[in-house]
């Protein structure tokens, strides 16, 4: 098995080089002195940027770019054994690993390394910390799943021994890194292709924890449930984090860390009093809307405190941090109506980012969602309905397939047939183009209009925009 080896640089070859994980990687070693290139299906933004920092990136995939002094090929989870790069490696007999396992490798090399997961948040969480880090003069290496304005992108190379990223569970891909901290933020069900249920999602999240060094750091919110069950034996030290619900003081809730007395600005930018060990810490203030946000904020406190920073670089740095790409991004206004776009392809995340609009101000909120898998909008139909319902008015449009095939078992018009059976006012449109007509005809002036998902859906608002 390929063992990273910073004493000895090779010479590493991306397959799909484009991603924004992959490319992250890719720049984060090639400043570690090894020889990087790579391919991917089509020239973007991205694959500008490498080939500007001196990365060769060779647009199109095909087995004539794999040349024999290639010492390992990473590949993604898209790439399967039938691409012909791929193929002409095991050819040649040249070692391949997927991403997960090089950032495992890439984990094992710093002293401190803190792993941020959960079913939702972790880009906007692994951002907070890295900006409390930052502000604290700690030079963390940051490699986010997102675009971060404080750090230029979504890598960050620093000149210390501490490394902050984002851990997915996805295909299990977090029981290949080698954390010392863990934050875990959530655990939901999703990504059903892969895991069975909900239970197999949460043994999975509990192997990750097992994963710490003793003594090694677990921070995880103290809402999460069966929690004893689930931290039962465990030999790393642990924090736990939470809000007060109504009733509740920081006096009579388990968590180490716990926020009270949420208040939202006219912007649904929420404030709250923290809580460390039952003791008063000070008022936070966000500059991103909703009250999920509040949770993760928590998150991201405890591993700051962790790691030695002060309050009040902590309330600074959180004060600064307005938000990461695809995370309720402001995209700009038309004729009074407000263009948001937020990255939600999960019923929690949805129900999270519908619950911030209100907070907003808005005439009406129009919610324009793109489902993303046909997996996931199968099997949690019912839950995508509920959560959809919260707007006032929903646009669905069709499936983005991502890794699926489509087996005609589920379409957006389903989505939309459940709503309107909800006696919700929801359409269904085909094309990016027809539904950026109807919206031009019918947001008026003082609507808040979301465009949701994991997929291009992003490109509606900008169309909006731009009429």
């Amino acid at each position: 098995m390929f063992s990273l080896d910073l004493s000895s640089p090779a010479h590493l070859y991306f397959i799909g080089i484009g991603g924004i994980s992959m490319s992250g990687l890719a720049e984060l070693l090639k400043s570690k002195g090894f020889t990087v290139s790579g391919s991917d299906r089509s020239r973007s933004v991205i694959t500008d940027r490498l080939s500007e920092i001196g990365i060769p990136v060779a647009i199109g995939q095909c087995a004539e770019n794999v040349g024999d002094n290639i010492d390992v090929a990473i590949y993604t989870a898209a790439v399967h054994p039938d691409n012909p790069e791929y193929a002409a490696c095991v050819a040649k007999g040249i070692p391949l690993i997927d991403r997960a396992e090089l950032l495992g490798q890439i984990s094992k090399t710093y002293p401190l390394s803190i792993g941020v997961s959960g079913t939702h948040g972790k880009t906007t969480t692994t951002s907070m910390i890295a900006m409390i880090l930052l502000q604290a003069g700690l030079d963390p290496t940051v490699s986010l799943g997102g675009m971060l304005k404080a750090i230029g992108g979504n890598l960050r190379i620093g000149g210390s021994d501490r490394f902050l990223f984002e851990a997915c569970e996805y295909t299990n891909s977090f029981l290949k890194f080698f954390p010392t901290d863990i934050c875990i933020l959530n655990i939901d069900e999703d990504h059903l292709d892969f895991f069975k249920d909900i239970n197999d999602i949460r043994h999975s999240f509990r192997l990750f924890a097992e994963r710490l060094p003793e003594g090694g750091r677990l921070i995880i919110n103290g809402e999460l449930p069966q929690l004893a069950e689930f931290l039962d034996g465990l030999t790393c030290n642990i924090t736990t984090y939470g809000l007060c619900k109504d009733g509740e003081t920081p006096a009579n809730v388990p968590y180490d860390y716990c926020a009270t007395n949420i208040t939202l600005d006219g912007m649904g930018h929420p404030s709250f009093d923290l809580y460390v060990h039952k003791a008063f810490a000070g008022r936070i203030a966000l500059s991103v809307p909703g009250v999920h946000n509040v949770s993760n904020s928590l998150a991201a406190i405890a591993e700051g405190i962790a790691c030695g920073v002060g309050i009040e670089d902590i309330k600074a740095a959180l004060l600064a941090f307005t938000g990461t790409a695809r995370r309720f991004e402001l995209k700009g206004t038309r004729e009074g109506v407000t263009v948001v776009d937020d990255y939600a392809h999960h019923p929690t995340e949805i129900r999270a980012t519908l619950a911030a609009a209100q907070g907003y101000p808005h005439r009406s909120v129009w919610c324009v969602f793109q489902p993303h898998t046909y997996t996931r909008a199968k099997l949690l139909r019912k839950e995508f309905v509920e959560a959809l319902a919260a707007a006032d008015k929903i646009v669905l449009a069709d499936i983005y397939a991502a890794r699926e095939v489509n087996d005609g078992t589920i379409s957006s018009a389903d989505l939309r047939d459940d709503l309107i059976k909800m006696g919700k006012e929801a359409y269904y449109l085909p094309t990016f183009d027809e539904i950026t007509k109807f919206l031009l005809k019918n947001c008026v002036n003082g609507d808040l209009l979301i465009t949701m998902g994991a997929g291009d859906i992003v490109n509606v608002g900008t169309a909006f925009l731009s009429q």
